[in-house]
């Protein structure tokens, strides 16, 4: 790797990860909840409404929280969510996912929590690494009918199932939470989508021009020469370098 794109990556990821970058991130929401069980929640449903502006989809997760009166976790378990996400219901909620397509993820989520107890307890339960953690995550929701809102399988790159283990894996960050140390942060796999992997691209990190896991896995192989045992403070790094070149 070029030199000085290793030293733009490394102040980049000092300049950016800090606690004002949670501002206007949708990683700001699991830090307006209290309780470790209800951040996760509310952390899980941010990630999972993370795609398109977030002048769209910020305001759509505010009303999940709205509606579940700051508790997330209990929303679901209680199954109230339900009052407003009918099943058959075709009504818009956002984009792609109408009242319907909602009620099957959280039914499916809501059936993980009753289960396992958290989502945590869940994945430490058959996953230690991150591409683990992930394939636990997109074969329950496909089992259990949702193949929407979460992949159905890793052959995409996963994007916010990715960025939602960064949150709940990385330690001592001021954005992320680390409550899982039962996966190590080396393993983690860098959330990549479009825009990621243009800003990976310009910098010559990769050729490739599509996000499927396996380049997902090839960009976390390559941050992590500039971040040893940290690849996804590289997240940062590109999130930064994106913001300065836009």
């Amino acid at each position: 790797m070029d030199n000085d794109v290793r030293q733009k990556l490394l102040a980049y990821a000092d300049l950016y990860e800090t606690a004002s970058f949670i501002e206007g991130d949708p990683s700001w929401f699991m830090h307006q909840v209290q309780g470790d069980a209800n951040r996760e929640a509310t952390a899980f449903m941010a990630s999972a409404l993370s795609y398109g502006s977030r002048k769209q989809f910020m305001p759509k997760v505010q009303q999940l929280l709205d509606w579940a009166n700051g508790d997330i976790d209990g929303w679901l378990r209680s199954g109230t969510f339900k009052n407003h996400f009918v099943d058959g219901d075709s009504k818009c909620f956002y984009r792609l996912y109408n009242c319907h397509t909602m009620n099957r993820f959280l039914s499916a989520y809501s059936r993980l929590l009753t289960t396992h107890g958290t989502m945590g307890q869940y994945v430490a339960s058959t996953a230690s690494t991150g591409l683990e953690a992930v394939r636990a995550i997109t074969s329950w929701f496909a089992a259990e009918g949702d193949g929407t809102v979460v992949p159905k399988d890793t052959t995409s790159a996963c994007k916010r199932v990715c960025m939602f283990l960064r949150w709940m894996v990385r330690t001592n960050s001021p954005v992320d939470l680390g409550l899982w140390t039962f996966i190590g942060r080396d393993s983690l796999i860098m959330p990549l989508d479009t825009h990621v992997l243009q800003q990976a691209c310009s910098l010559g990190l990769l050729n490739s021009r599509t996000a499927t896991m396996h380049t997902a896995i090839k960009l976390t192989q390559t941050m992590a020469e500039v971040f040893p045992g940290d690849p996804l403070r590289g997240d940062f790094a590109l999130f930064g370098y994106g913001v300065n070149n836009d």
